[in-house]
């Protein structure tokens, strides 16, 4: 029986002599075994790997439990008077542990115990877990052994890497993954294991493409800053806009000739910043962000002009634009178990319609400019020119609506 936990030995009879324990605990290996005819609990630190040996049968005064689902307990022994104060250990290896001490304090069923033998400690085992990993070039780089398991933050820069070592998937404490300035060109979907990650760096890289599998993985739940500037992205996959709770999006320096169709959905993105790619027109639901800071210079937008648009209607409506509106305006469920996987693609895009109704393949289109203010407190300058307006899509689910909002335009003077 073993438990690696940080470990304070506490000597009650220290204050009698006028002196204080120190009052800092260290990493140990704690084991239960055999030593001699009795059982025993040896304690081994980095300091002391060949460890301190206590007896337990019928030597245990008590046992403090208050705080064990915090990984925390202590074991107040009788000869020699210490406590043994716990900390940082798994729950379930220390609620073990603990039934494992009181069995051996009885001296009962001690058969059924999975004795340890009391050896000295390896190093590895009384380290200090390791929480930051910072590797900057490739002859630094870990080939013949693992990441340490307990990292939170992963920073492997400069390189060269091509893909994602599918060793850093298995850090599943992991929170922040730095992969900047190397050559990867895909991401593994299984990235979406890494259940806490927060923050994922990839700027300059070679990306092409992200996945719809990763967009739906457990990173919905946990991404906040996401760094994809200098790669060869296009476009992004449909439901990227399902990492919900993104906050920092970096999209710089791609070849992005739009920006997610539904990025109004991410309603807790404060940062925006997609400057120097190839984007003509905002979509719609732009309008729908609520930004501190956004940066959009350096991309080819075109001129507004609503009278400029683009008719995709259909007379008589088909009865599939008739039902796929009807599921989007009575928000009904729908999942490829229900309807057909294209119907789902289809739904993915639909459009929203100044009059509050959906659209989907039978709309017109257009774009009006709008001032990024709207949506941002602080805004980069689009242009040289000093502007703070870029084009924003809109949509019309029929002629009526779309003869009712340029009328709108001329009595407010606006193109």
């Amino acid at each position: 029986m073993k438990l690696q936990c940080d470990v304070e030995v506490i000597n009650r009879m220290l204050p009698t002599f006028g002196m204080k324990n120190k009052g800092k605990s260290s990493r140990a290996v704690l084991s239960i075994g055999k030593h001699v005819d009795s059982l025993c609990l040896l304690i081994c630190t980095s300091k002391d790997r060949s460890g301190s040996k206590y007896k337990l049968k019928e030597n245990i005064e008590k046992f403090f439990t208050w705080f064990v689902e915090e990984g925390k307990a202590t074991v107040r022994l009788k000869e020699p008077a210490v406590d043994i104060c716990l900390s940082k250990a798994d729950i379930n290896g220390l609620k073990n542990f603990l039934s494992a001490a009181r069995l051996a304090h009885r001296g009962s069923d001690t058969d059924t115990l999975a004795l340890s033998t009391l050896a000295p400690a390896r190093a590895r085992d009384v380290e200090k877990p390791k929480k930051k990993l910072t590797i900057l070039s490739k002859k630094d780089y870990p080939l013949t052994s693992n990441f340490p398991y307990s990292l939170e933050q992963l920073q492997v820069s400069y390189c060269k890497l091509s893909r994602v070592d599918m060793r850093m998937l298995s850090l599943k404490a992991l929170r922040r993954l730095d992969l900047s300035n190397n050559h990867i060109k895909t991401l593994p979907s299984t990235i979406g294991d890494l259940t806490f990650l927060a923050e994922l760096i990839l700027h300059n890289n070679h990306l092409e493409s992200l996945s719809d599998a990763l967009c739906n993985s457990t990173l919905q739940a946990s991404l906040q800053h996401l760094d994809l500037s200098q790669n060869r992205l296009k476009v992004l996959p449909a439901r990227f806009c399902q990492l919900r709770e993104l906050v920092n999006l970096k999209l710089d320096d791609n070849k992005l000739l739009q920006l997610p169709f539904h990025i109004g959905r991410l309603t807790k993105m404060r940062y925006l910043s997609a400057a120097h790619n190839q984007l003509t027109v905002l979509p719609g639901d732009f309008r729908k962000l609520s930004l501190e800071n956004v940066d959009l210079f350096g991309n080819p937008f075109t001129q507004a002009n609503a009278l400029e648009h683009t008719i995709h209607l259909t007379f008589p409506l088909t009865l599939q634009e008739l039902t796929l509106r009807a599921v989007v305006d009575r928000r009904i469920p729908y999942a490829p178990h229900i309807i057909p996987f294209h119907l789902c693609g289809e739904l993915e895009f639909w459009k929203a319609c100044d009059c509050g109704r959906a659209c989907l393949s039978s709309y017109i289109q257009t774009a009006v400019s709008m001032n990024l203010h709207l949506v941002s407190h602080t805004v980069v300058l689009v242009d040289n020119m000093g502007g703070t307006e870029a084009p924003v899509q809109r949509h019309f689910c029929s002629l009526v609506c779309y003869c009712e909002f340029m009328d709108s335009c001329v009595q407010r003077g606006l193109r």
